[in-house]
């Protein structure tokens, strides 16, 4: 029985799961990966193999609110792993977990203390930290004996300077840890490894990064490190997302608490679950799905998505001094080449000679071959980065 590690990605509505042999050399493929999603409304478990092929499609009766329904598709996932493994044996767990706070800036081995230490950062991130500490509760309960590692979002993005951390708030505050951490850490760093083997020399310049799926965000690096990026205190600034409204003027928040009685709990449900995409066009938070209408409602939710991602481009060209590639990632970065389209098309100026036809063809370069700034789309594997830094922790 050879050793696997397993990777998890514990959400709020989602669980998500790969495995990867215990190699030297981990390949960017897991031998088994899936995801129970919709948890607290209709939980479904799929998983499939390194071959693509089904392993498992099947709807889950999970009873109870979501939380409690959160405990039982983790119950019920150590159960279908430990079921499906032939062949394999954990030897490592590792753990996607959103917030690292400003003590943690690189991946962790878990123990009794660190645990503790990342539920003081809850209030940094209640709707996602709670989650990712039930996946590793739920681990050590079930493989005590396995060692087991954290991977933060916000580490990547530690690199800042301490002027791009910073809120123009009075100093207790910024004292108590709101500051801008930055999101998408894991996704940022793949890219940022993987660059040379497209760019040359030209990876060590300034590379704008777009993270763009659900959740969305871009990352302005040099040198391979981060210097600024889109998120900040929390993972609904910055960009439009599938439902997250992205920046918003915080007067906007005051309005809606003073003239629609509006408190946490129901702005927390508006900024998080009802605006982006979905809001904007009333039809869905599917980028797929509102390219394919043509109501105008889709149209104005798809330019409004694109006009935000032009506007932080030439935000972090600034932050850097310059630009030297743009790279689309995520998703919807990955998968809807007119929203690639929408956005290139309108920045000729800082020096994109966009290649339509190459974009057509899902190429990994989509920009001309004299372009003064190169244009990529390259998948993201944050699984595998998940995989690697635990190999190496553990």
């Amino acid at each position: 029985m050879a050793d696997a590690l397993l990777v998890l990605n514990a959400g709020s509505s989602s669980i998500k799961f790969a495995l990867f042999p215990n190699d030297k050399d981990i390949p960017a493929l897991p031998v088994m990966s899936g995801q129970i999603d919709g948890i607290g409304a209709k939980p479904h478990l799929k998983a499939k193999n390194a071959h693509g092929t089904t392993l498992d499609d099947t709807d889950l009766s999970l009873q109870g609110p979501a939380d409690q329904q959160h405990k039982a598709a983790m119950a019920f996932l150590v159960d279908w792993l430990q079921t499906h493994e032939a062949g394999w044996k954990i030897a490592g767990v590792g753990h996607r977990v959103v917030h690292g706070g400003e003590r943690f800036s690189a991946p962790i081995r878990l123990d009794h203390a660190t645990i503790e230490a990342l539920r003081q950062f809850i209030p940094l991130a209640p709707l996602h930290q709670p989650h990712n500490l039930a996946g590793i509760d739920a681990m050590r309960a079930a493989l005590p004996d396995v060692p087991q590692a954290a991977c933060f979002d916000t580490a990547f993005h530690r690199s800042q300077p301490a002027v791009a951390q910073l809120f123009a708030l009075p100093r207790k505050y910024t004292a108590e840890g709101v500051r801008r951490y930055g999101f998408h850490g894991s996704s940022y760093e793949f890219i940022a490894d993987v660059l040379p083997k497209h760019l040359g020399a030209k990876a060590d310049g300034k590379i704008v990064v777009a993270h763009l799926g659900n959740g969305a965000s871009m990352c302005a690096m040099d040198k391979r490190k981060s210097v600024a990026s889109t998120m900040g205190f929390t993972a609904v600034e910055g960009l439009m997302m599938g439902t997250r409204t992205g920046a918003l003027d915080p007067g906007v928040l005051l309005y809606l608490m003073e003239y629609h009685q509006m408190d946490a709990k129901a702005l927390t449900n508006l900024l998080y679950k009802e605006s982006g995409l979905l809001g904007v066009s009333g039809i869905s938070q599917d980028m797929r799905e509102l390219l394919a209408s043509d109501r105008p409602e889709a149209q104005e939710a798809v330019d409004l998505f694109c006009y935000r991602i032009q506007r932080e481009v030439g935000s972090l060209a600034a932050a850097l001094g310059g630009i030297d590639a743009l790279v689309f990632t995520g998703g919807i970065g990955e998968h809807a080449a007119p929203v690639r389209e929408k956005v290139c098309r309108t920045l000729g100026w800082i020096g994109i000679d966009f290649d339509a036809a190459a974009n057509e063809q899902k190429a990994t370069r989509i920009s001309q071959p004299g372009s003064r700034v190169d244009v990529l789309v390259l998948p993201t594997n944050e699984e595998w980065m998940i995989a690697r830094h635990t190999a190496e922790l553990l």
